[in-house]
Formats: C-alpha cells, sequence, structure tokens
C-alpha cells in the first residue's frame, strides 16, 4: 500500500535550508517496526507520521533514526504546514489546533503570511528542570573544558516534553570548537537520563538574532540538527529562569555553520520562577513530494 508523503525544511522559508523532515501522511495501520524503518529510509533528524486521533484535531508520532521521540519542534513546524499545503486544514483565517504527540496535547497556532504559506506556532509544555550536572564531568563530552561553560549557571537537564541537556557557553569560539566524543558522550547521556544536548549563546550569528545553538547526537541519528525546536523551548525556559536574557521573547538562530541556517521567534510565558509554556514559531517550505510504496 502507498502512503503519500512531503520532505519540508522547517524554521526556514528557503528551500534546502532549515532543518529537513519527512512528514507521511495517513499513516494509520503502520506498526512501530515499520515507523522506526522509514525514519532510517528516510534518514532525517527526523519523521513524522500523521496518526488519527478522537483525543485532538491532529495526532502525530515522530521517530528519529533510531527511536521514537515524544516531542519536538521542526516536525511539529513541518507536520502543520504539510497538512495545511495538502488541504486537510485550513488556516485562512488563522486558528488554533490541537496536536496529540506521545508526550500530550499541545495547541498549535496556525496564521497564514501575507505571502502565502503560514506561520506555526507550538505551545510545548511547562517546562520541567530536573537534575544538574557537574561541568568537569560533562565537558570533556564535548571537547571543551569546565572554562568555556558560564560562569554561575549550572548545566542542567531541562524538558518542555524532551529532556535536553543544557548548556551555556561564554563565546561562539567555544561553540565553535564544540566536538562530540563519541564514547565520552555515550557514556554521559547512559548516566546522566537526557535525550540529546543543546549547547548555546546568548548572542545570534546576524543581526537579527538574540540566540544562536548547536545540537548534537550519535550514529544512527544525525550527528547535528540544523534546527531544534523542542530544545530550543527549553533553552528559552532555562535562559528566562536564569537571567539570562533580559526579556522573554526573542529570535533564536541555529544550522548557519553547517549552511542550512534557521530561525524561530520564541516567547516565555511566565514569571522566571512560574513558567507556563514556551511559544516557538517558524515557517516552513516543502522541497518534495511523493509516495511511499511499501
Amino acid at each position: 500500500m502507498s502512503r503519500r508523503f512531503l520532505q519540508v525544511d522547517a524554521f526556514t522559508t528557503t528551500p534546502l535550508q532549515g532543518n529537513a523532515c519527512a512528514v507521511v501522511l495517513d499513516a494509520d495501520g503502520l506498526d512501530d517496526a515499520t515507523m522506526q524503518a522509514i525514519a532510517r529510509e528516510m534518514n532525517l533528524s527526523e519523521t513524522a507520521f500523521v496518526v488519527r486521533t478522537e483525543n485532538a484535531d491532529v495526532g502525530a508520532r515522530y521517530f528519529t533514526p533510531a527511536e521514537e521521540i515524544p516531542l519536538a519542534g521542526h516536525p511539529t513546524i513541518a507536520t502543520l504546514h504539510a497538512l495545511v499545503e495538502e488541504g486537510r486544514l485550513d488556516s485562512a483565517a488563522g486558528r488554533t489546533v490541537t496536536l496529540e504527540l506521545r508526550a500530550g496535547l499541545i495547541p498549535v497556532d496556525l496564521d497564514p503570511r501575507p505571502g502565502g504559506g503560514v506561520m506555526v506556532t507550538m505551545s510545548q509544555l511547562a517546562p520541567e528542570f530536573l537534575d544538574t550536572h557537574e561541568a568537569a564531568d560533562v565537558a570533556p563530552a564535548f571537547g571543551l573544558v569546565p572554562a568555556d561553560f558560564v560562569d554561575g549557571v549550572p548545566i542542567q537537564t531541562v524538558s518542555t516534553g524532551t529532556p535536553q541537556l543544557m548548556m551555556a557557553v561564554r563565546s561562539h569560539a567555544a561553540l565553535e570548537r564544540a566536538r562530540v566524543d563519541h564514547a565520552a558522550y555515550t557514556a554521559l547521556r547512559e548516566s546522566a537520563g537526557f535525550f540529546s544536548p543543546h549547547l548555546f549563546c546568548t548572542t545570534g550569528v546576524t543581526e537579527a538574532g538574540d540566540t544562536f545553538a548547536r545540537h548534537f547526537g550519535v550514529a544512527p541519528d544525525t550527528p547535528e540538527d540544523p534546527f531544534t525546536g523542542s530544545a530550543t523551548g527549553g533553552m528559552a525556559a532555562f535562559l528566562w529562569r536564569y537571567r539570562l536574557i533580559e526579556r522573554p521573547s526573542f529570535v533564536a538562530e541555529q544550522g548557519h555553520w553547517m549552511g542550512r541556517p534557521g530561525t524561530a521567534r520564541v516567547e516565555v510565558v511566565g514569571p522566571p520562577e512560574d513558567i507556563q509554556t514556551v511559544r516557538v514559531a517558524g515557517e516552513a517550505v516543502t522541497v518534495v513530494r511523493g509516495e511511499l510504496d511499501l
């Protein structure tokens, strides 16, 4: 049985930039093993599978090449963009839809853009501030030293649906030096209980940006993610909680050093000590349409 799919570049309006995601429509009937095999075949950061649900307007499941992930940002942007473009969701007047993921139900706002397309804004789950980690234990996994991290700020696992390791580094120079030591990183990930690591600075790489980040993985997942929406939400909550940003709304940048620049508009809702949600917004563009012949 064939199934239609789209490959969508999220957090950009320029084809072949941002972060690519395959969106498989009408995925009901595919078992977990088949979804995982398709994600390996696509070999992108994530592949999204649109499924029926009685609890929300849209249901979706997200898989990396290695495993299922409970919540992710760029597949959400890509999936809702694809459904609008395919005529399965009407966004002409702007609307809010509910999306059911493994992490739970989240609201997603759809706002049509004047030149076409749609701005997709996901409201992530209220952040959980989890385990903290010693810089001396974490730094070697990324080819860094404790002095590369911002003084007085914890290295901490934060979850807005997916637990990510948040690391504030001092400078773009330190961020550029970061390299994953496979053995050290694997040991750290197994002991520290996070899904993936997010390293960031509080300066952008363009005049429009306020933050810049890198996000790593190891095989069979992609070694570096061009833009990571879920971790951007966790980063925003972390920055606001520890007063590393002056205002709760900012522009996040990622992927520029990979030749795949991506941009998100981010808003933290609630005071630093009681954050309710983080809103992460981005646009997308379709670059491939096709059929999976299974």
